[in-house]
């Protein structure tokens, strides 16, 4: 299987990690050799609850039994997705209150910037340097990282970027700017959090000159930081929010969020505004469904933050400089690239997958399941100090 993979399956890497994958449950993956791998990643934090949840298992097969895709988004009445919609209004600050469902997060980041320019009749759109917001033409558009997109320019026009919490290049921000698009913590500059009312101050000169601001939850929403979404944890609400990754409890979905107010404008002037045929699949919304209940009914977000305190008592090593982050969305930093990828590569031959961030080469991404026990934390922290000393010891 690894040769046809190689050979049939376009990769994004010269070096694929190349798990052949037999089976995963709960925290673990499991080999081809039936070796298993404790996830501290969860599919880049798409597997919120973990691998094979029971709830989510039983949402899909139920659905599955009743019918899959019937008709493009937004013509048909599908009850998970209705339900899903209605769920997320319910958890959201008003006016957040009418959600469009699409097939992945840097879809509907697509959908966002286009609902920025048509509501205010605008075309500037600012981001930050280092921001991530997903890899399609318009989302690279606003990628505040020139390595990775110079390759396929000319992208989007009227696109410029400011320093993520650098309170003095707010005032870029004028009566032309359609959005502001910010990840609330940054993803992949390694996971940095708004500082000193950072986002509030954005939002206060947007409101200022008439420019919505957008806010991208696509890797801190669902749970992950200790509260549904990250933004609620800095008093603060988004014109427009966008979401995906753990949303589907595994499987591929997105959405964005606004006011009915701006989102019945894509109805219209024209018609077909933001159109999709598979958004809001009834098997995936089933499985989104079932994830947002379980994570809303259960002690999972809470606990985020009391596993943030286990990770960050146990990560002590003097190869590691800091831990950033917030919840279980955390990643620990090295003195070296170097020292990163041999710590990311040790622990996977040692049973435990870590991975990297986008943009920052020091960075080792720590994103288990929101279910990961604190036994399986103590057994994957005990793999990464002990991989660590062996690196600090062939330094020696």
């Amino acid at each position: 299987m690894k040769q046809d993979f190689f050979k049939y399956q376009a990769q994004t890497t010269p070096h694929p990690l190349a798990i052949e994958v037999s089976h995963a449950n709960g925290s673990y993956i499991y080999d081809t050799n039936n070796k298993k791998y404790l996830d501290f990643v969860a599919g880049v934090s798409a597997c919120s609850l973990g691998h094979k949840h029971p709830r989510v298992i039983r949402a899909v097969k139920n659905q599955l039994d009743k019918y899959l895709h019937v008709m493009v988004y937004g013509e048909y009445i599908q009850q998970p997705a209705v339900e899903l919609a209605k769920l997320l209004a319910s958890h959201l600050p008003y006016p957040l209150e009418k959600t469009y469902l699409t097939n992945s997060g840097t879809e509907a980041i697509e959908g966002s910037l286009k609902l920025a320019r048509r509501v205010t009749g605008r075309s500037q759109i600012i981001a930050a340097k280092l921001a991530y917001h997903g890899n399609t033409m318009g989302s690279m558009s606003v990628m505040g990282y020139e390595e990775r997109k110079q390759a396929f320019r000319p992208l989007i026009p009227d696109t410029s970027f400011i320093t993520f919490n650098d309170e003095k290049e707010i005032k870029q921000i004028t009566h032309k700017t359609a959005a502001v698009i910010l990840e609330t913590i940054q993803g992949g500059a390694g996971f940095i959090e708004p500082k000193f009312e950072y986002l509030k101050k954005v939002k206060k000169q947007c409101e200022k000159v008439g420019a919505l601001l957008i806010l991208d939850e696509i890797q801190p929403g669902f749970g992950r930081t200790g509260t549904l979404f990250g933004f609620q944890h800095y008093d603060i609400v988004p014109d427009i929010v966008v979401m995906g990754k753990g949303m589907g409890g595994g499987l591929p979905i997105g959405a964005f969020t606004a006011s009915a107010t701006m989102m019945d404008q894509l109805q219209d002037n024209p018609k077909l505004g933001h159109i999709t045929t598979f958004g809001g699949n009834p098997v995936i919304a089933a499985a989104a469904l079932a994830t947002l209940q379980e994570i809303t009914e259960s002690d999972v977000m809470a606990a985020a933050l009391e596993k943030e305190k286990l990770f960050r008592s146990l990560l002590i090593h003097p190869l590691i400089k800091e831990i950033r982050g917030l919840g279980l969305m955390l990643a620990f930093i090295t003195p070296s690239a170097e020292i990163t990828n041999q710590i990311i590569l040790k622990c996977q031959d040692q049973g435990l997958i870590l991975f990297w961030l986008l943009f920052e080469p020091l960075a080792v991404r720590i994103t288990p399941p929101l279910t990961i026990s604190e036994n399986e934390i103590r057994e994957g922290c005990q793999i990464i100090l002990a991989a660590l000393d062996q690196i600090l010891d062939s330094k020696i």
